[in-house]
């Protein structure tokens, strides 16, 4: 068993992907993998590498860190603690609400109730990556002002009242967090071409326009800032950065080097000791059954990029050209469909029209298609059900049926 593989591991590490947490309950897998680690010995020692998450693109570490989540601050301190307020409004000089703000299925839910007044989306295909498709196309027509920085006209920047043109991370300054919280110096390549700008100039200069300026005239200033309002980056700066190569934090002195292990001495818990979070096994939110006899598996091809909405205009586009269907042959046997074959794929939320590759990729009873051409509309099939703690969409787990149109 996997378990015991690792347990007589000399140094294991875990590391997982979002096949774990894209799921109703992916956070009690979460805590089943750190068990095993804590079990182990693994976290806080020499005798293993703990539990290391892959995230769905590079910097989601970053964005968590910086306080991108509607609870949290920067540094991780919670809205609803006061000291954290009082702190962070000493540095804004404005006062931080108490309480947390909405999660992406909660923008669409209020926008659909018409109680959203503006949306303001950077960098993310919603239209095309997010379950229920249908439904968050019905949440943007109906929130009274969309605006959208974006590099291309995506399906997402099709239902903005305002498309603002913005850079890639080619053309950016910066810095990127990786997964094991380590900061790393980014820096343009090129200038952004045209009107473009970089995501920060676009908020700066709206900021301003509104009479607000952000105080925070470059990235390396905004970084800066982050070392005032949370004291586990106080000790990090571009200019380190552009010296060392790298540095983890917490770091909280300009020369301390940077906790890259954590743990060594105590948890962050108020006795300082490591608890399990043993959870009993929970179904997934969809079933399949008689009417919908297939799960769907939804993911990324190695060719393409998220929504696709860059790798579809290079080169990669001759190595995927379409959002194929994976089928199991003894499935394809079954339900009498062929390789190549045009499909209609339907789920309890919606249709989608796809091109089956029958093969050894799946396992009978199970499909897998990606998300990266708008056209095959694969995200109307999946569903809105989320994971109990983190809202992550259950994409892993869809019942479906398959036939010929």
């Amino acid at each position: 068993p996997p378990a015991r593989l690792y347990g007589g591991a000399g140094r294991p590490a875990i590391v997982y992907g979002l096949g774990v947490t894209e799921h109703l309950h992916g956070t009690d897998g979460v805590r089943s993998l750190a068990n095993l680690a804590i079990l182990r010995g693994a976290v806080g020692t020499d005798r293993g590498y703990g539990v290391n998450p892959l995230r769905g693109q590079n910097n989601v570490q970053g964005a968590s860190d910086m306080g991108a989540l509607p609870d949290l601050l920067p540094g991780y301190g919670k809205v609803t603690d006061a000291a954290a307020r009082s702190r962070a409004a000493d540095v804004w000089g404005v006062p931080v609400p108490a309480r947390p703000g909405l999660r992406i299925p909660g923008m669409f839910a209020t926008a659909r109730a018409g109680e959203l007044r503006a949306l303001w989306i950077v960098g993310e295909d919603v239209c095309a990556t997010d379950p229920d498709a249908d439904q968050v196309a019905r949440a943007l027509d109906a929130c009274p002002f969309v605006v959208c920085n974006e590099l291309f006209l995506s399906e997402t920047a099709r239902h903005a009242d305002v498309v603002l043109p913005a850079a890639s991370w080619l053309e950016k300054d910066g810095t990127f967090v990786n997964f094991d919280r380590r900061f790393q110096r980014v820096r343009p390549a090129v200038p952004p071409l045209g009107q473009a700008r970089t995501d920060f100039d676009i908020l700066r200069a709206v900021a301003e326009a509104m009479g607000a300026g952000l105080g925070c005239p470059t990235p390396a200033d905004a970084l800066a800032e982050c070392g005032r309002l949370a004291p586990v980056f106080a000790g990090l700066s571009h200019d380190r950065l552009d010296r060392e190569g790298s540095v983890p934090w917490p770091c909280h002195s300009p020369h301390g080097p940077g906790e890259a292990k954590l743990y060594t001495e105590r948890f962050a818990t108020p006795d300082g000791r490591a608890h399990l979070a043993a959870a009993p096994y929970l179904p997934p939110g969809e079933q399949p059954d008689d009417d919908y006899p297939l799960v769907l598996v939804t993911g990324r091809r190695w060719a393409h990029y998220n929504s696709g909405s860059m790798t579809r205009r290079g080169g990669n586009l001759a190595l995927d050209p379409v959002d194929f269907l994976d089928l199991h042959s003894d499935d394809a046997g079954r339900y009498g469909l062929r390789d190549g074959q045009d499909v209609t794929v339907e789920s309890r939320h919606g249709r989608a029209r796809l091109v089956v590759r029958v093969g050894e990729q799946t396992a009978p009873g199970q499909v897998f298609c990606s998300f990266h051409f708008p056209t095959s509309g694969v995200n109307r099939l999946t569903s809105d059900i989320t994971d109990t703690v983190t809202s992550c969409p259950e994409y892993k787990v869809t019942a479906v049926r398959v036939a010929a149109p």
